[in-house]
């Protein structure tokens, strides 16, 4: 009986660290822009997203490289705080009103898809 106790409370501890471990995820997103203010707008923007524990724009890539807790958030929403900021992603569309209030040297080229 105690050796089966032990061995139920060791399975609920591992699958319980499994899930904590499980729910960090890292992926990147493409996102337009093109200078040091943008890199900050943008990082600041994921940053704000609750659950997101990182991110880093790199802009002659145009992507963001985000940690996040995937319990708590997704790269949707990510891409929709982006979007607000006023830059688009291939998924999220700035709108035209915030993409109008970037600085002059943040003017990237709109893809045309959008």
């Amino acid at each position: 009986m105690k050796t089966r106790s032990v061995l139920i409370i060791a399975c609920m501890l591992f699958l319980g660290m499994s899930s904590v471990f499980a729910a960090a995820k890292t992926e990147k997103i493409k996102v337009y822009g093109k200078c040091g203010m943008c890199k900050t707008r943008i990082e600041k923007a994921a940053k704000s997203v609750q659950g997101v524990n990182k991110a880093t724009w790199v802009d002659g890539d145009e992507l963001l490289t985000v940690t996040f807790d995937d319990m708590k958030t997704s790269v949707s929403k990510i891409e929709d705080a982006v979007a607000k900021v006023g830059h688009d992603t291939d998924h999220a569309k700035a709108t035209d009103k915030a993409y109008n209030a970037l600085p002059g040297c943040c003017k990237y080229d709109r893809p045309s898809n959008k």
